[in-house]
């Protein structure tokens, strides 16, 4: 029990009134995955250590940025590594449908883990750190990356049902293949280079690490796909012109069933585009790095129990005053604002009216006397039983003069605990009855000798001056250099961006210079959206205009164009209906669909220039069939993303899953059909 409590608070049951803070400062491990692992674990066995086996367990969250990245690692690498493995399962299973070969399978592994090195050493290169953001650039690496692979290879196997020497059906595939491969990294490459030009730091880096990391990757597979396939035995003539039934006849209908009905498909398409424009309206972002994590880690319950509580939210704003009088005015403007619950600053420290108060502590210790000198320490009753029994006689006399139905029931459950009390003494030898006893006088009464000691000991109070405040008091409230910090509390739940703004906005028009955790937030989200809008818009752009130098055909271009359009249309409308914000995770799948949407129409429009007729079977060339494999590959290989329970790794799943759906989509259904209508074509 604490009497601490119940002399200050006058309750036995407050919500925070028993809890205590403990700022530690860990010495991290870099050189482990997870550096602060081994001062958490020094924590963990500090707390066992103090937990008295007959007394209540004491409760100790650990939180804070170390807490909560700690806990991220932990997370990540246990959820990440499960679904990693169900995706390459999964991969390995669709190449082999693929390609109806294990060797091929094996090439393609091979190929794409020399690119990972090689992109990674690059990075190290050139960047010499990743960050939140130009992480991502190996998202991209691997996505598209076995494209390139899967397109070497499946133009491979056709080659060997037309040639019987393995080295000339190698030679043919190299010749056929870079041309359209070189110009799909080269537009994607230059479209993610667009990103460059962004003043934010992250979404700069990933666009010069993807961009480049996409002629790595495709000079890997020129290089070394063909030397692997060399070496490895080749496939038969047989096993070269062998297909799946089932794809094959799903194909044709597909194909015909795409250009038949050309007109019903684009009409369909259009409509489409109109209500994902108006969901496109009412998407969301939520940049708070809090809610990206795992929700039921430890140091994130914690760090949402300290923001449900006013006093306790980190989310608070800092003022920075350069004396004592500019902070005292600074601090009474904040304190008018409407946003603006309270302010904290070193001068609330003093207590107000401090005469008054003196006085009547004086008068106090006056009146104690001799009582005031100390309080005895607790002494154990070798035999209760007496006192308890009169503690029920007395209960017993005053419940009848009650009328308090709570009272009453506060009674009557003393009484019962008394009286188990009781019967558990009567059950219990010696020395176990004395254990017993001494277990409930020290809970019921070992904090009160404290407890009393410490108040009146502050009978002893004297006056209180800033000078003669805690230096570590002081040192978290005034520098050296006598600046005054002042901390301002929100009025309202900034997870709402809406407050989150007023709040800032508010503060800010009182003194621009206000910093902290929701400053950061708001300012991060900002500068992340504007970098990516500023560099979606120069990348479609510039694509546009290299395509239409290329191709020197306004129409093709518009036709390259559109999958990749609708598609990151159709995906943001997806994240509104399935409720999936923007966030710092996801976002960074715009690169990879981006690719994936330019590189598929490339394809698609020069399949479709020779292979316009509702005979022919557009999805039975090695590229489409490259597209479609490829496409399936990269989202099997984050599905299993969208699994885990790191929030921010699960929505990028779910974003590139139904980003890559919608890209397939457009290009194999949307983008034949608009091309039986626009292009012209001999029958």
């Amino acid at each position: 029990m604490s009497w601490e409590t119940l002399i200050a608070e006058k309750k036995m049951t407050g919500k925070h009134s028993d809890n205590g803070f403990i700022l530690v400062t860990p010495v991290l491990d870099f050189t482990q995955i997870r550096p602060a692992e081994k001062a958490i674990l020094g924590i963990r066995e500090a707390i066992a250590s103090i937990q008295e086996p007959n007394l209540p367990e004491v409760k100790v969250w650990i939180t804070g940025e170390v807490g909560l990245e700690d806990d991220e690692l932990a997370g990540m690498s246990a959820g990440t590594f499960t679904a990693s493995l169900f995706s390459i399962v999964l991969v390995v299973a669709i190449l082999l449908v693929a390609y109806q070969s294990v060797l091929l399978t094996v090439a393609t592994f091979i190929t794409l883990a020399m690119g990972m090195i090689f992109c990674g050493a690059f990075a190290a290169f050139s960047v010499k750190e990743l960050n939140l953001i130009s992480v991502a650039f190996a998202v991209s690496n691997m996505g598209l990356g076995v494209e390139y692979a899967i397109h070497f290879c499946l133009r491979y196997r056709d080659n060997l049902t037309l040639h019987v020497d393995k080295e000339r059906a190698i030679r043919s595939t190299l010749v056929s293949t870079a041309p359209s491969l070189l110009l799909c990294a080269g537009t994607t490459a230059i479209g993610l280079y667009a990103f460059i030009p962004t003043d934010y730091k992250g979404v700069s880096e990933l666009g010069l690490l993807a961009g480049t990391s996409l002629f790595i990757c495709l000079i890997v597979t020129l290089a070394l796909l063909p030397v692997l396939l060399k070496l490895l035995p080749a496939m038969s003539q047989a096993e070269a012109k062998s297909h799946h039934p089932f794809l094959q006849t799903l194909s044709e209908k597909l194909a015909a069933l795409t250009l038949h009905y050309a007109k019903p498909i684009t009409l369909g398409t259009a409509l489409l585009a109109a209500v994902s424009i108006i969901l496109v309206m009412q998407v969301k972002t939520d940049f708070n790095p809090i809610n990206l994590r795992d929700p039921n880690t430890e140091s994130v319950i914690a760090f949402k129990n300290l923001l449900k509580d006013p006093d306790t939210s980190p989310m608070t704003l800092t003022v920075l005053a350069e004396n004592e009088q500019k902070a005292k005015d600074l601090q009474q403007k904040i304190e008018q604002l409407p946003s603006v619950d309270k302010t904290i600053s070193l001068f609330d420290f003093i207590p107000s009216h401090q005469e008054d108060k003196l006085a009547i502590i004086e008068e106090m210790a006056l009146l104690l006397g001799s009582q005031a000198q100390g309080f005895p320490p607790l002494r154990y009753d070798v035999d209760p039983t007496a006192a308890i029994k009169r503690v029920i006689n007395t209960i017993d006399k005053v419940l009848p003069t009650k009328t308090d139905a709570h009272e009453i029931s506060s009674l009557t459950h003393f009484k019962k605990e008394l009286q188990d009390v009781l019967t558990e003494l009567d059950t219990r030898l010696q020395p176990n009855r004395r254990l017993f006893i001494e277990n409930i006088q020290t809970a019921l009464l070992g904090t009160l000798p404290n407890a009393i000691n410490e108040l009146l000991d502050s009978l002893n109070a004297q006056e209180i001056t800033l000078t003669g405040l805690p230096s570590e008091l002081r040192e978290r409230w005034l520098s050296k250099e006598g600046i005054y910090r002042i901390q301002i509390f929100p009025k309202h739940n900034l997870d709402d961006l809406t407050d989150l703004q007023t709040f800032i906005t508010e503060v800010q028009s009182v003194a621009p210079e206000t910093t902290d955790l929701p400053v950061m937030y708001w300012e991060s989200m900002k500068e992340v959206i504007a970098a990516f809008q500023q560099a979606i818009i120069i990348a479609l752009i510039t694509i546009a205009l290299l395509l239409y130098a290329i191709r020197r055909n306004v129409t093709d271009t518009l036709l390259v164009m559109a999958p990749l359009i609708l598609a990151g249309l159709f995906t943001m409308a997806s994240a509104v209906i399935t409720g999936t914000p923007i966030n710092f995770a996801n976002i960074i799948a715009l690169p990879l669909l981006l690719g994936l949407g330019v590189d598929n129409g490339i394809h698609m429009v020069e399949k479709l220039h020779h292979s316009m007729s509702e005979e022919q079977n557009i999805y039975q060339s090695s590229t489409a069939r490259a597209m479609f494999y490829g496409a399936l590959t990269t989202a099997s290989s984050f599905l299993g993303l969208a699994f885990s329970p790191h929030q921010g790794i699960a929505s990028m799943g779910l974003i590139i899953t139904m980003g890559i759906f919608w890209i397939m989509t457009s290009t194999f259904i949307i983008l034949p059909a608009l091309s039986k209508l626009v292009l012209k074509h001999a029958d």
